[in-house]
């Protein structure tokens, strides 16, 4: 039986693509820089998921990633702008929570669950960020519990981050009742994987994970864990 959930948050409850391609939109016009067509914000959220990656690695420090993501962008593509890629980076960011969307399914699914389990949410965003996401979403009202890797001092999948998630999960749950849901195999997986719970990859497009991965459930719809796992 399932007792806790721990939820990532971005591109699993939130649509975080589309807050990022708005937040984007306004610091282009901002700074006058031009149009962001859909080609530049595919080429900026791979550089970025490449920089977050490199984060969770151990090769990059929070604010190494900041500035780097939109240096790497600038250059790939001959973006002059009249700040540093630094600057620009702190206003994207305070744009980010402008824009809320859910992952579909989402808001629904979690309304459902309040009450019945315990619902955490774990996320290696920025703090501020999520915090005024959380709270424009009106998750801040659903959620047992946040943690966030900018206030532990870990991102996952590093298991350092999950010690503060467990302390309390633990409180509702013994460790093979808590399952981490996640889009990401890098950090949710990986980060259940060393945390020694359960795993759930939410996995919308079918695709294969490789074999180094302990994946315990899976789903293509965030509705589907209702009947994925043993609730109640």
């Amino acid at each position: 039986m399932i007792k806790v959930i721990l939820w990532d948050l971005d591109q699993t409850v939130l649509d975080f693509r589309r807050s990022e391609f708005c937040a984007l939109k306004k610091a282009f016009s901002h700074f006058c820089i031009g149009e962001l067509d859909c080609e530049l914000h595919r080429s900026y959220s791979e550089i970025n998921q490449a920089c977050w990656l490199m984060l969770e690695q151990g090769r990059l420090t929070k604010e190494q990633v900041m500035s780097k993501r939109f240096e790497d962008f600038f250059k790939k593509h001959d973006i002059v702008t009249p700040v540093q890629p630094a600057e620009f980076s702190v206003f994207y960011e305070d744009c980010l929570p402008d824009t809320i969307a859910f992952v579909d399914y989402a808001n629904e699914t979690l309304n459902f669950l309040k009450g019945k389990v315990k619902q955490l949410v774990v996320t290696n965003g920025a703090a501020a960020v999520q915090h005024k996401r959380l709270e424009k979403s009106g998750l801040d009202e659903i959620f047992d519990g946040v943690f966030i890797s900018d206030e532990i001092g870990f991102e996952k999948p590093n298991e350092k981050f999950f010690v503060p998630v467990l302390d309390e999960a633990q409180r509702y749950a013994n460790r093979d009742e808590i399952v981490i849901i996640g889009d990401s195999l890098t950090s949710d997986m990986r980060g259940g994987m060393n945390a020694g719970i359960k795993t759930c990859w939410f996995n919308p497009n079918g695709l294969t994970a490789p074999e180094e991965y302990r994946i315990d459930y899976q789903i293509k719809r965030i509705d589907d864990v209702i009947n994925e796992f043993e609730l109640w």
